[in-house]
């Protein structure tokens, strides 16, 4: 069973930056993406790396800020956070899928396993 522990998130002003982190325990073919869902609306897709890190995909609302990366040595995926905007404020979670190839998606259903989420604020 794979676990995966995310961290980093908190509250941070209008225009600050975050790093959050997952660290997946196990898996090392592992397809990751970021996820976020504020209160009242459904699950949407933030970015997404695949396993070498050859590939990466971001969501529109994000491209130009948020930074998708990871580090196969410590199985640990990051999302850095630039010019954060008070609509970024959501539980953010990573999710993970084993995966031989370079595929990666930006839907929820198609990843496999889910951390905990951890919640990051952005005060205007």
């Amino acid at each position: 069973q794979v676990q995966l522990v995310e961290s980093g998130g908190g509250l941070v002003q209008a225009g600050g930056s975050l790093r959050l982190a997952c660290a997946a325990s196990g898996r090392t073919f592992y397809s990751m993406g970021w996820f976020r869902q504020a209160p009242g609306k459904e699950r949407e897709f933030v970015a997404a790396i695949s396993r070498s890190g050859e590939r990466t995909d971001y969501a529109d609302s994000v491209k130009g800020r948020f930074t998708i990366s990871r580090d196969n040595a410590k199985n640990t995926v990051y999302l850095q956070m630039n010019s954060l905007k008070p609509e970024d404020t959501a539980v953010y979670y990573c999710a993970g899928k084993f995966q031989i190839g370079q595929v990666i998606s930006n839907s929820p259903r198609w990843y496999d396993d889910w951390g905990q989420g951890t919640q990051v604020t952005v005060s205007s």
